[in-house]
């Protein structure tokens, strides 16, 4: 494992610098979320108006704003309860992921112990809320549509109960692996044409590094909307 900026921290060993950023990351968004709250709490107009100029407020103004329109896009306008929840997911994501453009440092999300403890967070999640909509009627889910025939029901509901049950339990994985793998590979590429030219060279990575923190933290956001749009979906 590659050297960390973390590890500098007593007790802090390469095994475990992916905990160490992840609780500094933590720390730092919730720091820049309190004082961006702040800002809102000197009166219902102010707080109402939007920001005027670049700051916290704008910052999360536009996280808001931007992640309001991916709900409205994936699950609808009846969606919008669960903005808090992709905002925050979003946020600490792109976060994690841009701390790997500070030489240096390793983003915890190249971490595959943090990404797929994010991806099982997802999977509790979006089958929470589908029992939360639909009760135990939500298990209808993983053996499909009613068929009329019902011998041709004894024969495909098992093997369509044991395909959406292995699909399920997937998902959690492949939004991990997914997460990690980019970030490594971005933050691998970065590191060897720092290490060859570390001047010039290196700068069209760190712009495509950009991109790619962005990214990455955007498409892990838009497959949890899909997923719990499947799960609380009334038309499945």
């Amino acid at each position: 494992m590659s050297f960390s900026l973390t590890s500098l921290i007593p007790g802090v060993g390469p095994e475990n610098a992916h905990i160490a950023t992840a609780g500094i990351v933590t720390a730092a968004v919730l720091g820049m979320g309190l004082l961006a709250k702040k800002s809102l709490a000197t009166g219902p107009d102010t707080a109402e108006t939007p920001a005027g100029s670049f700051g916290l407020k704008a910052i999360f103004e536009f996280l808001t704003e931007f992640v309001q329109g991916l709900v409205d896009m994936v699950i609808g306008k009846h969606g919008r309860k669960y903005i808090p929840m992709f905002a925050a997911i979003f946020t600490y994501i792109w976060a994690n992921n841009l701390v790997g453009i500070i030489p240096g440092m390793t983003p915890a999300t190249e971490n595959i112990n943090t990404s797929l403890a994010m991806g099982i967070f997802m999977f509790l999640i979006y089958n929470y809320y589908g029992f939360q909509e639909h009760g135990f009627k939500y298990l209808q889910h993983f053996v499909g549509p009613s068929l009329g025939n019902l011998v041709l029901a004894i024969l495909i509901t098992p093997i369509i109960a044991v395909v959406e049950i292995i699909s399920n339990m997937m998902r959690p994985i492949t939004l991990g692996l997914r997460l990690s793998n980019v970030m490594k590979g971005d933050h691998t590429v970065v590191g060897v044409f720092t290490d060859l030219a570390p001047l010039i060279v290196p700068i069209p990575f760190y712009v495509m590094g950009l991109l790619v923190c962005f990214l990455q933290a955007m498409v892990f956001t838009l497959l949890s909307m899909v997923y719990i749009s499947l799960a609380t979906a009334h038309d499945h």
